[in-house]
């Protein structure tokens, strides 16, 4: 695989994609492309696109390890100006370095900004080669215009595109339904040679699919499922079912979701690998938060239903190194119906799309080749991929030669709130950061070190909180948890707890 993309690298600039299975080493080889492709043509920088901030650190460690820390900048909401030199603090914000790893939403909402400070890095976006890691998580909502604003920089600002994932989106046009106004037909080029033979080769999961894909198991039957295996991971939707399906769980019992803060996952993350490394039981219950970028290696993976690439994702947490292998033997990912559906949206559409794909007959779910008939149809699904009309905003007016671009900026948010709140929280150091914020007041320091310390809530539970005291404000924007007792160090935030036994966790 390091080969073709070195080979690979070589062609003219434009569109590229590497599909590759999860575990399957794309960090390396896609960089390996993106370096010789710059060196061939004259590239100025390879700029590496992440979805998620948790995926960031791991892999700039690889990379900087790989060419020298001084080659390597690093751009997002977590960086600590306390760890960076003012040059190097100068450096991200303008992107004036060899590689540059940043995230999906500094990349994009980059794009569509109307503030000098976000756009004074764009022309160092000209004459490079961007890498989209876990490209099928660019947000359906606002497709179209991210499409568009990729071939532009392809034509006109000699930009290459590498999209890198196992599953990979269909991003071209097709004589479909839809009007799907995609990337031009035949523009992406596929890296590996032969990828029906690399999936084969690196084979590591067995699926299976319940026979009945409208019958609901209940939490119970779950759980009980869970407890017959020593190591075993389940995958949900929504931290509401994992926070029901934990407290079912004999302890102990590992939970992960986002009502954990940053730090508080990232924690949990490295005990996880490290009882799997040691051979140890351990059952962990989580969101679909594992699902790009984690690198855990269960023999067994539990997935409530969900979209094809994400039961494709799920699976890559499943003898993801290969030791069964060794062994003659496959890992096992259980798809099962949860008593909850996916959360609606993109999600639930998902969900159905490959429940119907699944009656009408397909036997791997996990199969590459499903990924492009998948993709069609979820998109066809979707109401909109163009959700907050940008592409029409950015369109001349006739008559005033007028286009809307602080409107577009302003509405151009990859990551929707969807009306939640942010609150602080005293975990680890986070108790220590707020007594400080509320001492030296909104210092750009300290809030960059309390994003780790972070939980957003929905507004109906942010209101609950402040109803009955749990939550104070230490700025007119913040409001950081008083009660240390409302966040447990074992599912991280405790909201709903009338849905629970208060007395199920402890501090």
């Amino acid at each position: 695989m390091l080969a073709e993309c070195r080979t690979a690298a070589a062609l003219a600039p434009g569109f590229f994609s590497l599909t590759v299975p999860t575990g399957g080493g794309k960090t390396l080889s896609s960089l390996a492309f993106g370096l010789e492709h710059a060196k061939r043509h004259g590239k100025s920088r390879v700029i590496y696109v992440i979805p998620y901030t948790s995926i960031i650190e791991q892999n700039v460690d690889i990379f900087r390890k790989a060419l020298g820390p001084e080659q390597v900048v690093e751009h997002h909401s977590n960086l600590d100006d306390d760890d960076s030199s003012q040059q190097a603090r100068l450096a991200a914000e303008n992107w004036d370095a060899p590689v540059i790893v940043t995230t999906t939403v500094q990349f994009f909402e980059s794009l569509f900004t109307a503030k000098v400070s976000r756009a004074r890095k764009l022309h160092n976006i000209a004459n490079s080669v961007v890498i989209l890691d876990e490209a099928q998580l660019l947000p359906v909502e606002y497709l179209e215009p991210i499409l568009e604003a990729m071939r532009l920089l392809k034509d006109h600002y000699k930009v290459s595109f590498l999209f890198c994932t196992a599953t990979q989106p269909l991003f071209e046009k097709r004589p479909d339904a839809s009007g799907f106004k995609g990337l031009p037909p035949g523009s992406v080029r596929e890296i590996v040679g032969d990828v029906a033979a690399l999936f084969d080769s690196l084979k590591r999961v067995e699926v299976s699919i319940p026979a009945d894909l409208r019958t609901s198991a209940g939490w119970d039957e779950i759980s009980g499922d869970l407890c017959a295996n020593e190591q075993v991971l389940c995958v949900v939707s929504d931290r509401r079912s994992c926070r029901e399906l934990h407290t079912l769980m004999p302890k102990p019992c590992v939970h992960l979701s986002a009502l954990m803060c940053a730090q508080h996952r990232s924690d949990v993350i490295e005990r996880i690998k490290g009882e799997l490394k040691a051979g140890h039981g351990i059952r962990v219950v989580s969101t679909q938060l594992v699902e790009a970028g984690v690198d855990f290696s269960f023999p067994v993976v539990y997935r409530a239903l969900a979209g094809l690439d994400s039961i494709a994702q799920a699976s890559g947490r499943c003898n993801r190194e290969g030791r069964l292998n060794e062994e003659g033997k496959l890992g096992k990912v259980v798809v099962f119906v949860p008593p909850r559906p996916a959360p609606l949206g993109i999600l639930r559409k998902a969900s159905d799309t490959a429940r119907g794909m699944l009656e009408g007959g397909l036997r791997d779910p996990i199969d590459q080749a499903v990924f492009g008939p998948y993709f069609s149809e979820l998109y066809w699904k979707a109401n909109s991929l163009d959700a907050k009309g940008v592409i029409k905003a950015l369109t001349p007016d006739r008559d005033e030669c007028g286009m809307n671009f602080r409107s577009v900026s302003e509405s151009f948010h990859i990551v929707d709130d969807g009306g939640q709140k942010t609150i602080l929280v005293p975990y680890g150091e986070g108790k220590s950061l707020i007594a400080n914020l509320k001492k030296f007041g909104p210092e750009r320091r300290i809030l960059r070190k309390l994003q780790r310390y972070t939980v957003n809530v929905y507004c109906n539970q942010f209101d609950d909180l402040l109803k009955r005291g749990s939550i104070e404000p230490v700025t007119p924007e913040l409001f950081a948890l008083i009660c240390g007792i409302e966040y447990d160090a074992i599912v991280g935030l405790r909201i709903d707890d009338v849905l629970y036994d208060p007395n199920a966790y402890t501090n």
